[in-house]
Protein backbone atom coordinates (compact mmCIF):
# COMPACT_ATOMS: atom_id res chain seq x y z
CA UNK A 1 0.00 0.00 0.00
CA UNK A 2 1.31 3.43 -0.90
CA UNK A 3 2.43 5.36 2.16
CA UNK A 4 1.07 8.75 3.04
CA UNK A 5 3.06 11.62 1.60
CA UNK A 6 4.47 14.05 4.10
CA UNK A 7 3.93 17.65 3.13
CA UNK A 8 4.02 19.91 6.16
CA UNK A 9 2.94 22.93 4.14
CA UNK A 10 -0.41 21.37 3.32
CA UNK A 11 -1.34 18.81 5.98
CA UNK A 12 -0.99 18.71 9.74
CA UNK A 13 -0.77 15.50 11.72
CA UNK A 14 -2.53 16.26 15.02
CA UNK A 15 -1.71 12.87 16.53
CA UNK A 16 1.86 13.81 17.52
CA UNK A 17 3.58 16.49 19.58
CA UNK A 18 2.20 19.08 21.98
CA UNK A 19 -1.60 19.04 22.20
CA UNK A 20 -1.95 22.77 22.77
CA UNK A 21 0.53 23.60 20.01
CA UNK A 22 -1.25 21.25 17.61
CA UNK A 23 -4.68 22.70 18.37
CA UNK A 24 -3.51 26.30 18.11
CA UNK A 25 -1.46 25.64 14.96
CA UNK A 26 -4.65 24.47 13.32
CA UNK A 27 -7.05 26.94 14.97
CA UNK A 28 -5.15 30.20 14.40
CA UNK A 29 -5.13 30.05 10.57
CA UNK A 30 -8.73 28.88 10.81
CA UNK A 31 -9.56 31.91 12.94
CA UNK A 32 -7.96 34.29 10.47
CA UNK A 33 -9.84 32.57 7.67
CA UNK A 34 -13.15 32.83 9.50
CA UNK A 35 -12.37 36.47 10.24
CA UNK A 36 -12.03 37.05 6.53
CA UNK A 37 -15.21 35.04 5.96
CA UNK A 38 -17.05 37.46 8.23
CA UNK A 39 -15.76 40.25 6.03
CA UNK A 40 -18.19 39.04 3.38
CA UNK A 41 -21.09 39.73 5.71
CA UNK A 42 -19.55 42.84 7.25
CA UNK A 43 -18.80 44.34 3.84
CA UNK A 44 -22.36 43.71 2.67
CA UNK A 45 -23.79 45.15 5.88
CA UNK A 46 -21.54 48.23 5.98
CA UNK A 47 -21.85 49.14 2.31
CA UNK A 48 -25.59 48.47 2.13
CA UNK A 49 -26.16 50.18 5.48
CA UNK A 50 -24.33 53.30 4.33
CA UNK A 51 -25.11 53.44 0.61
CA UNK A 52 -28.65 52.02 0.46
CA UNK A 53 -31.86 52.55 2.40
CA UNK A 54 -33.06 50.88 5.60
CA UNK A 55 -35.19 48.39 3.65
CA UNK A 56 -32.12 47.14 1.79
CA UNK A 57 -30.14 46.76 5.01
CA UNK A 58 -33.04 44.97 6.69
CA UNK A 59 -33.22 42.54 3.74
CA UNK A 60 -29.52 41.67 3.89
CA UNK A 61 -29.25 41.55 7.68
CA UNK A 62 -32.30 39.28 8.09
CA UNK A 63 -31.27 36.87 5.34
CA UNK A 64 -29.03 34.61 7.41
CA UNK A 65 -31.62 32.10 8.60
CA UNK A 66 -33.12 31.60 5.14
CA UNK A 67 -29.70 31.17 3.53
CA UNK A 68 -28.55 28.76 6.23
CA UNK A 69 -31.64 26.62 5.71
CA UNK A 70 -30.01 25.39 2.49
CA UNK A 71 -26.30 26.02 2.96
CA UNK A 72 -26.41 24.73 6.55
CA UNK A 73 -27.70 21.37 5.38
CA UNK A 74 -24.90 21.03 2.85
CA UNK A 75 -22.30 22.27 5.34
CA UNK A 76 -23.49 19.59 7.76
CA UNK A 77 -22.88 16.91 5.17
CA UNK A 78 -19.44 18.38 4.52
CA UNK A 79 -18.71 18.27 8.25
CA UNK A 80 -19.62 14.58 8.35
CA UNK A 81 -17.38 13.91 5.41
CA UNK A 82 -14.55 15.73 7.14
CA UNK A 83 -14.86 13.50 10.22
CA UNK A 84 -14.52 10.39 8.06
CA UNK A 85 -11.53 11.80 6.15
CA UNK A 86 -9.81 12.74 9.43
CA UNK A 87 -10.34 9.24 10.80
CA UNK A 88 -8.69 7.60 7.79
CA UNK A 89 -5.90 10.19 7.78
CA UNK A 90 -5.15 9.50 11.46
CA UNK A 91 -5.17 5.76 10.76
CA UNK A 92 -2.61 6.26 7.94
CA UNK A 93 -4.98 4.75 5.34
CA UNK A 94 -4.30 6.69 2.09
CA UNK A 95 -6.56 4.59 -0.13
CA UNK A 96 -9.65 5.27 1.95
CA UNK A 97 -8.61 8.91 2.38
CA UNK A 98 -8.69 9.26 -1.41
CA UNK A 99 -12.03 7.48 -1.69
CA UNK A 100 -13.52 9.68 1.02
CA UNK A 101 -12.21 12.87 -0.62
CA UNK A 102 -13.68 12.02 -4.02
CA UNK A 103 -16.95 10.82 -2.50
CA UNK A 104 -17.32 14.17 -0.73
CA UNK A 105 -16.68 16.14 -3.91
CA UNK A 106 -19.26 14.07 -5.80
CA UNK A 107 -21.74 14.56 -2.98
CA UNK A 108 -21.15 18.34 -3.14
CA UNK A 109 -21.86 18.47 -6.87
CA UNK A 110 -25.11 16.56 -6.47
CA UNK A 111 -26.14 18.73 -3.51
CA UNK A 112 -25.39 21.88 -5.52
CA UNK A 113 -27.78 20.96 -8.31
CA UNK A 114 -30.58 19.94 -5.94
CA UNK A 115 -30.08 22.99 -3.71
CA UNK A 116 -30.27 25.43 -6.61
CA UNK A 117 -33.59 24.04 -7.80
CA UNK A 118 -35.16 23.60 -4.36
CA UNK A 119 -34.08 26.98 -2.98
CA UNK A 120 -35.35 28.95 -5.96
CA UNK A 121 -38.71 27.19 -5.74
CA UNK A 122 -39.01 27.73 -1.98
CA UNK A 123 -37.94 31.39 -1.87
CA UNK A 124 -41.42 32.97 -2.31
CA UNK A 125 -42.94 30.65 0.30
CA UNK A 126 -40.16 31.27 2.82
CA UNK A 127 -40.44 35.04 2.48
CA UNK A 128 -44.17 34.88 3.03
CA UNK A 129 -43.78 32.60 6.04
CA UNK A 130 -41.28 34.99 7.67
CA UNK A 131 -43.78 37.88 7.54
CA UNK A 132 -41.33 40.18 5.78
CA UNK A 133 -42.76 43.73 5.85
CA UNK A 134 -44.00 45.04 2.52
CA UNK A 135 -41.34 47.76 2.58
CA UNK A 136 -38.58 45.12 2.72
CA UNK A 137 -40.08 42.32 0.61
CA UNK A 138 -38.83 43.44 -2.87
CA UNK A 139 -35.25 43.77 -1.61
CA UNK A 140 -35.39 40.41 0.16
CA UNK A 141 -36.76 38.69 -2.95
CA UNK A 142 -33.98 40.11 -5.12
CA UNK A 143 -31.22 39.19 -2.68
CA UNK A 144 -32.39 35.60 -2.18
CA UNK A 145 -33.00 34.94 -5.86
CA UNK A 146 -29.50 36.00 -6.89
CA UNK A 147 -27.83 34.25 -3.96
CA UNK A 148 -29.63 30.95 -4.51
CA UNK A 149 -29.01 31.05 -8.25
CA UNK A 150 -25.29 31.00 -7.46
CA UNK A 151 -25.43 28.74 -4.42
CA UNK A 152 -23.21 26.14 -6.12
CA UNK A 153 -20.20 28.37 -5.48
CA UNK A 154 -21.00 28.51 -1.76
CA UNK A 155 -21.60 24.76 -1.41
CA UNK A 156 -18.50 23.65 -3.28
CA UNK A 157 -16.37 26.16 -1.39
CA UNK A 158 -17.56 24.57 1.87
CA UNK A 159 -16.89 21.05 0.56
CA UNK A 160 -13.33 21.92 -0.45
CA UNK A 161 -12.69 23.71 2.84
CA UNK A 162 -13.95 20.70 4.80
CA UNK A 163 -11.64 18.33 2.94
CA UNK A 164 -8.56 20.48 3.47
CA UNK A 165 -9.29 21.02 7.15
CA UNK A 166 -9.95 17.33 7.72
CA UNK A 167 -6.38 16.73 6.53
CA UNK A 168 -5.08 19.36 8.92
CA UNK A 169 -4.61 22.05 6.27
CA UNK A 170 -6.01 25.31 7.59
CA UNK A 171 -3.35 27.51 5.96
CA UNK A 172 -3.95 27.28 2.23
CA UNK A 173 -7.70 27.92 2.57
CA UNK A 174 -6.69 31.13 4.36
CA UNK A 175 -4.77 32.33 1.30
CA UNK A 176 -7.71 31.71 -1.02
CA UNK A 177 -10.17 33.28 1.35
CA UNK A 178 -8.01 36.40 1.68
CA UNK A 179 -8.13 36.93 -2.08
CA UNK A 180 -11.88 36.39 -2.31
CA UNK A 181 -12.56 38.63 0.72
CA UNK A 182 -10.68 41.54 -0.81
CA UNK A 183 -12.51 40.91 -4.08
CA UNK A 184 -15.84 40.90 -2.26
CA UNK A 185 -15.17 44.28 -0.65
CA UNK A 186 -14.04 45.80 -3.94
CA UNK A 187 -17.11 44.51 -5.77
CA UNK A 188 -19.40 45.78 -2.99
CA UNK A 189 -17.95 49.24 -3.31
CA UNK A 190 -18.14 49.21 -7.10
CA UNK A 191 -21.63 47.74 -7.45
CA UNK A 192 -23.46 49.09 -4.41
CA UNK A 193 -21.64 52.32 -3.58
CA UNK A 194 -20.60 53.17 -7.15
CA UNK A 195 -23.43 51.94 -9.35
CA UNK A 196 -26.14 51.98 -6.64
CA UNK A 197 -27.31 48.44 -7.39
CA UNK A 198 -28.48 47.89 -3.79
CA UNK A 199 -29.02 44.35 -2.58
CA UNK A 200 -28.57 42.92 -6.08
CA UNK A 201 -24.98 44.16 -6.14
CA UNK A 202 -24.31 42.84 -2.64
CA UNK A 203 -25.60 39.38 -3.58
CA UNK A 204 -23.62 39.30 -6.83
CA UNK A 205 -20.43 40.32 -5.03
CA UNK A 206 -20.82 37.55 -2.45
CA UNK A 207 -21.62 34.78 -4.93
CA UNK A 208 -18.87 35.76 -7.36
CA UNK A 209 -16.25 36.08 -4.61
CA UNK A 210 -17.08 32.69 -3.11
CA UNK A 211 -16.92 31.24 -6.61
CA UNK A 212 -13.37 32.53 -6.98
CA UNK A 213 -12.42 30.92 -3.65
CA UNK A 214 -13.97 27.60 -4.69
CA UNK A 215 -12.16 27.68 -8.05
CA UNK A 216 -8.83 28.38 -6.38
CA UNK A 217 -9.37 25.43 -4.04
CA UNK A 218 -10.26 23.13 -6.93
CA UNK A 219 -7.21 24.11 -8.97
CA UNK A 220 -4.92 23.57 -5.99
CA UNK A 221 -6.42 20.17 -5.17
CA UNK A 222 -6.19 18.98 -8.77
CA UNK A 223 -2.48 19.89 -8.78
CA UNK A 224 -1.74 18.66 -5.25
CA UNK A 225 0.68 15.81 -4.60
CA UNK A 226 -0.69 15.00 -1.17
CA UNK A 227 -3.82 13.34 0.25
CA UNK A 228 -6.14 16.11 -0.96
CA UNK A 229 -5.41 15.39 -4.63
CA UNK A 230 -8.52 15.25 -6.83
CA UNK A 231 -8.89 13.51 -10.20
CA UNK A 232 -12.17 13.89 -12.08
CA UNK A 233 -12.08 10.25 -13.19
CA UNK A 234 -12.07 9.17 -9.53
CA UNK A 235 -15.36 10.91 -8.73
CA UNK A 236 -17.15 7.64 -8.08
CA UNK A 237 -19.79 6.46 -5.66
CA UNK A 238 -18.30 4.41 -2.82
CA UNK A 239 -21.24 2.93 -0.94
CA UNK A 240 -19.49 2.16 2.34
CA UNK A 241 -17.88 5.58 2.58
CA UNK A 242 -21.03 7.41 1.53
CA UNK A 243 -22.90 5.48 4.22
CA UNK A 244 -20.38 6.60 6.83
CA UNK A 245 -20.51 10.19 5.58
CA UNK A 246 -24.31 10.20 5.73
CA UNK A 247 -24.28 8.66 9.21
CA UNK A 248 -21.99 11.40 10.49
CA UNK A 249 -23.17 14.25 8.29
CA UNK A 250 -26.95 13.91 8.18
CA UNK A 251 -27.49 14.63 11.90
CA UNK A 252 -25.46 17.84 11.60
CA UNK A 253 -27.15 18.70 8.30
CA UNK A 254 -30.64 18.14 9.69
CA UNK A 255 -29.71 20.04 12.84
CA UNK A 256 -28.54 23.07 10.87
CA UNK A 257 -31.57 23.22 8.62
CA UNK A 258 -34.21 22.59 11.26
CA UNK A 259 -32.65 25.10 13.64
CA UNK A 260 -32.73 27.57 10.75
CA UNK A 261 -36.45 26.92 10.42
CA UNK A 262 -36.80 27.57 14.14
CA UNK A 263 -34.79 30.77 13.80
CA UNK A 264 -37.00 31.82 10.91
CA UNK A 265 -40.00 31.51 13.22
CA UNK A 266 -38.16 33.68 15.74
CA UNK A 267 -37.21 36.08 12.94
CA UNK A 268 -40.87 36.30 11.97
CA UNK A 269 -41.63 37.44 15.52
CA UNK A 270 -38.82 39.98 15.29
CA UNK A 271 -40.20 41.18 11.97
CA UNK A 272 -43.58 41.78 13.60
CA UNK A 273 -41.94 44.61 15.57
CA UNK A 274 -41.11 46.38 12.29
CA UNK A 275 -38.18 47.26 10.03
CA UNK A 276 -36.21 48.97 12.79
CA UNK A 277 -36.33 45.83 14.91
CA UNK A 278 -35.09 43.86 11.90
CA UNK A 279 -32.20 46.26 11.38
CA UNK A 280 -31.30 46.42 15.07
CA UNK A 281 -31.31 42.66 15.50
CA UNK A 282 -29.45 42.24 12.20
CA UNK A 283 -26.73 44.67 13.27
CA UNK A 284 -26.31 42.88 16.59
CA UNK A 285 -26.11 39.54 14.74
CA UNK A 286 -23.21 40.92 12.70
CA UNK A 287 -21.39 41.88 15.89
CA UNK A 288 -22.05 38.50 17.49
CA UNK A 289 -20.88 36.63 14.42
CA UNK A 290 -17.62 38.56 14.51
CA UNK A 291 -17.15 38.36 18.28
CA UNK A 292 -17.79 34.64 18.46
CA UNK A 293 -15.21 33.68 15.83
CA UNK A 294 -12.59 32.30 18.27
CA UNK A 295 -15.12 29.86 19.71
CA UNK A 296 -16.46 28.92 16.27
CA UNK A 297 -12.92 28.06 15.21
CA UNK A 298 -12.32 25.94 18.32
CA UNK A 299 -15.58 24.09 17.61
CA UNK A 300 -14.35 23.47 14.05
CA UNK A 301 -10.87 22.42 15.18
CA UNK A 302 -11.84 19.75 17.70
CA UNK A 303 -13.68 17.36 15.34
CA UNK A 304 -10.50 17.14 13.25
CA UNK A 305 -8.26 16.78 16.31
CA UNK A 306 -10.44 14.16 17.98
CA UNK A 307 -11.10 12.21 14.76
CA UNK A 308 -7.43 12.02 13.81
CA UNK A 309 -6.46 10.78 17.27
CA UNK A 310 -9.27 8.24 17.47
CA UNK A 311 -8.22 6.99 14.04
CA UNK A 312 -4.68 6.62 15.37
CA UNK A 313 -5.99 4.83 18.46
CA UNK A 314 -4.84 7.60 20.82
CA UNK A 315 -7.91 7.82 23.04
CA UNK A 316 -6.25 9.59 25.98
CA UNK A 317 -4.85 12.27 23.71
CA UNK A 318 -8.28 12.82 22.14
CA UNK A 319 -9.83 13.31 25.59
CA UNK A 320 -7.09 15.69 26.76
CA UNK A 321 -7.48 17.81 23.64
CA UNK A 322 -11.24 17.95 24.23
CA UNK A 323 -10.76 19.31 27.75
CA UNK A 324 -8.26 21.91 26.57
CA UNK A 325 -10.55 23.07 23.77
CA UNK A 326 -13.54 23.39 26.09
CA UNK A 327 -11.62 25.51 28.62
CA UNK A 328 -10.13 27.79 25.97
CA UNK A 329 -13.51 28.22 24.30
CA UNK A 330 -15.46 29.09 27.45
CA UNK A 331 -12.90 31.56 28.84
CA UNK A 332 -12.41 33.30 25.50
CA UNK A 333 -16.14 33.61 24.85
CA UNK A 334 -16.95 35.17 28.20
CA UNK A 335 -14.13 37.70 27.92
CA UNK A 336 -15.39 38.77 24.50
CA UNK A 337 -18.98 38.80 25.75
CA UNK A 338 -18.14 41.33 28.46
CA UNK A 339 -16.47 43.58 25.90
CA UNK A 340 -19.47 43.40 23.56
CA UNK A 341 -21.84 44.16 26.42
CA UNK A 342 -20.06 47.38 27.36
CA UNK A 343 -19.11 48.63 23.89
CA UNK A 344 -22.35 47.71 22.12
CA UNK A 345 -23.54 51.28 21.31
CA UNK A 346 -20.36 52.08 19.39
CA UNK A 347 -20.32 48.70 17.67
CA UNK A 348 -23.95 48.95 16.56
CA UNK A 349 -23.24 52.43 15.23
CA UNK A 350 -20.84 50.93 12.71
CA UNK A 351 -23.80 49.44 10.83
CA UNK A 352 -26.86 51.51 11.62
CA UNK A 353 -27.46 55.16 12.42
CA UNK A 354 -31.16 55.14 13.24
CA UNK A 355 -31.76 55.65 16.96
CA UNK A 356 -34.80 53.37 16.78
CA UNK A 357 -32.79 50.53 15.22
CA UNK A 358 -29.91 50.97 17.68
CA UNK A 359 -32.36 50.79 20.59
CA UNK A 360 -33.55 47.36 19.41
CA UNK A 361 -29.98 46.18 18.94
CA UNK A 362 -29.14 47.27 22.47
CA UNK A 363 -31.86 45.03 23.89
CA UNK A 364 -29.93 42.03 22.55
CA UNK A 365 -26.55 43.40 23.61
CA UNK A 366 -27.73 44.08 27.15
CA UNK A 367 -28.62 40.42 27.72
CA UNK A 368 -27.04 37.87 25.43
CA UNK A 369 -23.25 38.57 25.51
CA UNK A 370 -23.07 37.90 29.26
CA UNK A 371 -24.16 34.32 28.53
CA UNK A 372 -21.60 33.62 25.81
CA UNK A 373 -19.89 31.09 28.09
CA UNK A 374 -22.84 28.68 27.85
CA UNK A 375 -23.15 29.25 24.11
CA UNK A 376 -19.44 28.51 23.79
CA UNK A 377 -19.68 25.30 25.80
CA UNK A 378 -22.56 24.12 23.60
CA UNK A 379 -20.71 24.75 20.34
CA UNK A 380 -17.36 23.31 21.43
CA UNK A 381 -18.95 20.29 23.13
CA UNK A 382 -20.93 19.60 19.95
CA UNK A 383 -17.65 19.65 18.00
CA UNK A 384 -16.08 17.21 20.45
CA UNK A 385 -19.02 14.81 20.19
CA UNK A 386 -18.90 14.95 16.39
CA UNK A 387 -15.23 14.04 16.57
CA UNK A 388 -16.23 11.04 18.68
CA UNK A 389 -18.69 10.16 15.88
CA UNK A 390 -21.69 10.91 18.09
CA UNK A 391 -23.26 13.58 15.88
CA UNK A 392 -26.76 12.37 16.77
CA UNK A 393 -26.45 13.78 20.31
CA UNK A 394 -25.83 17.42 19.24
CA UNK A 395 -28.60 17.07 16.68
CA UNK A 396 -31.27 16.03 19.17
CA UNK A 397 -30.07 18.40 21.90
CA UNK A 398 -30.00 21.45 19.67
CA UNK A 399 -33.22 20.63 17.85
CA UNK A 400 -35.03 20.15 21.14
CA UNK A 401 -33.66 23.27 22.84
CA UNK A 402 -32.76 25.70 20.06
CA UNK A 403 -35.79 24.92 17.93
CA UNK A 404 -38.77 23.35 19.73
CA UNK A 405 -38.38 24.84 23.22
CA UNK A 406 -37.24 28.23 21.87
CA UNK A 407 -40.24 28.49 19.55
CA UNK A 408 -42.69 27.44 22.25
CA UNK A 409 -41.20 29.89 24.74
CA UNK A 410 -41.27 32.85 22.34
CA UNK A 411 -44.71 32.11 20.90
CA UNK A 412 -46.42 31.57 24.24
CA UNK A 413 -44.63 34.30 26.19
CA UNK A 414 -45.10 36.97 23.52
CA UNK A 415 -48.83 36.23 23.59
CA UNK A 416 -48.96 37.34 27.23
CA UNK A 417 -45.96 39.72 27.35
CA UNK A 418 -45.64 41.36 23.90
CA UNK A 419 -42.25 43.02 24.43
CA UNK A 420 -39.02 42.57 22.47
CA UNK A 421 -36.98 41.47 25.50
CA UNK A 422 -38.87 38.17 25.48
CA UNK A 423 -37.07 37.31 22.23
CA UNK A 424 -33.70 38.49 23.53
CA UNK A 425 -33.96 36.17 26.55
CA UNK A 426 -34.92 33.14 24.43
CA UNK A 427 -31.31 32.56 23.44
CA UNK A 428 -29.46 32.39 26.79
CA UNK A 429 -32.26 30.29 28.26
CA UNK A 430 -31.99 27.64 25.54
CA UNK A 431 -28.17 27.83 25.43
CA UNK A 432 -28.15 26.89 29.11
CA UNK A 433 -30.40 23.88 28.52
CA UNK A 434 -28.11 22.49 25.81
CA UNK A 435 -25.07 23.01 28.02
CA UNK A 436 -26.62 20.82 30.71
CA UNK A 437 -27.36 18.09 28.16
CA UNK A 438 -23.84 18.25 26.72
CA UNK A 439 -22.18 18.02 30.14
CA UNK A 440 -24.04 14.77 30.80
CA UNK A 441 -23.26 13.48 27.28
CA UNK A 442 -19.56 14.27 27.54
CA UNK A 443 -19.27 12.53 30.91
CA UNK A 444 -20.85 9.40 29.44
CA UNK A 445 -18.70 9.54 26.31
CA UNK A 446 -15.44 10.01 28.19
CA UNK A 447 -16.38 7.18 30.56
CA UNK A 448 -17.09 4.89 27.60
CA UNK A 449 -13.72 5.61 26.02
CA UNK A 450 -11.91 5.43 29.37
CA UNK A 451 -13.17 1.89 29.76
CA UNK A 452 -12.01 1.13 26.25
CA UNK A 453 -8.63 2.67 27.02
CA UNK A 454 -8.33 0.59 30.22
CA UNK A 455 -8.87 -2.57 28.21
CA UNK A 456 -6.16 -1.44 25.73
CA UNK A 457 -3.41 0.25 27.83
CA UNK A 458 -1.36 1.25 24.80
CA UNK A 459 -3.96 3.76 23.58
Amino acid sequence: MKSLKKNKSTTLDLTEGSIIKGIMSFAIPLFIGQLLQQMYNLADAWVVGNYADNAAFAAVSSSGNVLWLITGFCSGLATGGGVIISKYFGAKDPENVSRAVHTNVLMGLIASVLSTVVSLILTPFLLGWMKIPDSVLPSSRTYFTIYFAGITTVIMYNIFMSIMRALGDSVRPLYYLAVSSVLNVVLDLILVAGFHTGVAGAALATVFSQGVAALMCLIRMMKADDESHIELKKLKYHASIMRDVMYQGLPTAIQGSVISIGNMVIQANINSFGAYAMSGQGAYAKIEGFAFLPVTCMAMTLPTFVSQNLGAGKLKRAKSGSYIGLVIGVLTAEFIGVLVHFFAPALLGLFISSEEAIAYGMRNAAIQPLFYFVLSFSHVAAGVLRGYQKAVIPMFAMLACWCVIRIIYVTVTLHFIPVYDVIAWAYPLTWTLTTIIFIVSLIKTFREYREQSASSPNV
